[in-house]
C-alpha cells in the first residue's frame, strides 16, 4: 500500500527561510540525520514554528521529566493516535535514552501488559485517560502523584500529553511523510 501524498511537502530552504533553515538542520543532528519532515514542513509557517519549538523544547529535552518517562509517554500517544510518523521518529529517540525495544514494542499493549513498574503504569493509564476523556479521575490523578510528587512534573505531564496530541493530529492531518 503506498502512502497518501502530503498535504503540505516538507520545505526547503526557499519554503522555509534561512534561521529555519539553519533550526531544522541542527535539529537534525541532534537526531542523527537529516532535518526531520515534521520540522521542515511545519517551519513553513516560520513564526510559528520558532515560537513553537521553544514550547516543544521545553517539554522535550528541556523538560523536569526523565526522559525515558518522556519517550514512554510520547509512544503511547502515537500508538493512540494512530500517528506512524510520531512513533517512528520516537522508537529512535526511545532506543536512545535506554527503553528496549521489548519496552517499545509493549506501548502498544498498554498498561496493563505485564512487566511495568508501578510508575509506568502511572503513566500509560494518566495517558490513556487523557486521551479518552480529556482529564484524569481521581484514582488515576493519585496513583500519577504516587509517583510524580512535584506539582511541576504533573503539570508538565499533562502538558506533555496535550502537546503531542496536537502533534499527531497535525502529522496525520498534513500527512507528513515519514523521515528517510
Amino acid at each position: 500500500m503506498t502512502a497518501a501524498p502530503p498535504r503540505v511537502r516538507p520545505g526547503r530552504r526557499a519554503d522555509i527561510g534561512l534561521v529555519n533553515t539553519v533550526i531544522t538542520g541542527v535539529a537534525g543532528r541532534v537526531v542523527g540525520g537529516r532535518a526531520p519532515n515534521i520540522f521542515t514542513t511545519l517551519a513553513r509557517h516560520r513564526r510559528l514554528f520558532r515560537a513553537w519549538m521553544r514550547f516543544a523544547g521545553r517539554l522535550m529535552p528541556g523538560g523536569t521529566l526523565p526522559r525515558q518517562d518522556t519517550e514512554l509517554v510520547i509512544l503511547r500517544v502515537s500508538d493512540n493516535c494512530r500517528c506512524a510518523y510520531e512513533r517512528d521518529h520516537h522508537e529512535r529517540i526511545g532506543r536512545r535514552v535506554g527503553l528496549s525495544d521489548e519496552e517499545i514494542a509493549r506501548v502498544a499493549e498498554g498498561p496493563d501488559a505485564p512487566g511495568w513498574t508501578p510508575r509506568q503504569v502511572a503513566l500509560l493509564r494518566a495517558v490513556d485517560e487523557l486521551h479518552a476523556e480529556r482529564t484524569l479521575s481521581d484514582p488515576a490523578w493519585a496513583a500519577l502523584r504516587a509517583e510524580l510528587p512535584d506539582d511541576r512534573q504533573a503539570i508538565e505531564l499533562c502538558l506533555l500529553v496535550g502537546h503531542y496530541e496536537m502533534l499527531a493530529m497535525t502529522i496525520n492531518a498534513l500527512r507528513v511523510p515519514l523521515d528517510r
